[in-house]
């Protein structure tokens, strides 16, 4: 949808009608074509820009409006001001289309998946991923479509963790330090650090904001167990809306507490849904962790009984073997989770053998810059 076959002006110049060759249409508000005008005046080279809203004139209009081949040029009065927008900008950025308020719908590009989900189709040799932006976009973009991605074949030495973050993003440091060890302590000040298996689980909940992403790596690995198992929480939010529609509004609709006091000096506390939906009912985040959780006092006394019984349900649905793929790090081996919706968890391991894994925290932001600045380079490389 890129070459435009007529444009027209409405209601008085209130907004325009554009018509694209392969038939779709679109409208567009006068105030909202000047906002959003790619002119030097109106915009930097960066992309920021240079005008507030305020200081469009409240009338304004479009006083003219045609097709000048890829592009549509259109004038505003009062200002008396031209700006030409091309084919394929309006065609990208149209927003003209029914409104999908569906409550617990998935984010655009995110693919859901269950138990049968194989970590082999988002997994990537570590020397590729390190030294090929190809391999590095194409991981990335799994971690963005299923929240989970693997890395094989890295080395088998302390940190090396940083570097797979440092391709993309920063590390996020926590009172647990740039990067935490995770391995059988006495007096642990985390469960995670027991040869104890843990439920599948979203980490660090209890803070405000949460870390994004986190990442695994494993340096050595001979003890008997430990698997890890990883499970899509907006696919089980998913099935919790279509098995219990009442229970899935509840946990959606109500905060929970979460706590973590395991440190002298560290009191860590928030309050978020363990089904966080936006505005337009679009799946932001999961939050569960059973170990973290503080008691729940934000729920009315005559829907506890039913938030419980919703809890439990998504437990079930979270501890359903159908729904996690399990896979056994060897050394060398990491993966990566989107900690807003990917809950991971461990097999308990035997007390011989070594199982020494090292994990730090990232946030999203850079991963997605970083891809949308690959996907960007790779675009024009073909052009």
């Amino acid at each position: 949808m890129s070459d435009i076959v007529d444009v027209e002006v409405l209601e008085n110049g209130c907004a325009i009608r554009v018509v694209w060759q392969d038939g779709r249409a679109a409208r567009f508000h006068a105030v909202w074509l000047r906002d959003n005008a790619l002119d030097p005046e109106t915009r930097a080279e960066n992309g920021q820009r240079l005008i507030t809203v305020n200081a469009i004139p409240a009338d304004i209009a479009v006083d003219g409006a045609a097709v000048r081949g890829d592009v549509v040029e259109i004038s505003f009065r009062p200002e008396a001001k031209t700006v030409c927008f091309p084919a394929t900008w309006l065609a990208a950025n149209a927003y003209d289309h029914g409104a999908d308020t569906f409550a617990g719908r998935l984010p655009e590009g995110a693919v859901p998946w269950d138990g049968s989900f194989e970590p082999e189709r988002v997994t990537q040799p570590f020397d590729a991923v390190m030294t090929d932006d190809g391999a590095l976009a194409d991981w990335l973009g799994c971690v963005r479509s299923y929240g989970f991605a693997r890395l094989t074949g890295g080395p088998t030495e302390s940190e090396a963790l940083l570097r797979v973050v440092e391709r993309f993003g920063y590390v996020r440091e926590t009172n647990y330090g740039k990067w935490f060890e995770v391995r059988t302590e006495v007096n642990p000040t985390n469960l995670a650090f027991t040869g104890l298996g843990l439920q599948a689980h979203t980490d660090n909940p209890y803070r405000d904001p949460q870390p994004t992403l986190q990442i695994l790596y494993c340096i050595e690995n001979s003890a008997e167990g430990g698997e890890s198992l990883v499970v899509d929480g907006f696919a089980a939010a998913a099935r919790l809306r279509d098995e219990n529609p009442q229970g899935f509004a509840l946990l959606s609709c109500h905060c929970a507490r979460f706590e973590f006091r395991g440190q002298d000096g560290v009191r860590l506390r928030s309050r978020r849904p363990m089904i966080e939906l936006g505005p337009d009912g679009e799946l932001v985040a999961i939050r569960f962790n059973n170990r973290s959780t503080a008691p729940i006092i934000d729920v009315p006394y005559d829907q506890m009984a039913g938030y419980y019984a919703a809890y439990r349900h998504f437990a079930e649905i979270i501890d359903d073997p159908a729904m996690a793929p399990a896979f056994k790090l060897e050394a060398g081996e990491s993966f990566i989770v989107d900690n807003t919706r990917v809950l991971h968890s461990r097999r308990a391991y035997a007390g011989e053998g070594t199982r020494w894994l090292q994990g730090c925290y990232a946030d999203r932001d850079g991963l997605y810059s970083t891809l949308a600045a690959l996907e960007e380079q790779e675009r024009t490389a073909a052009q």
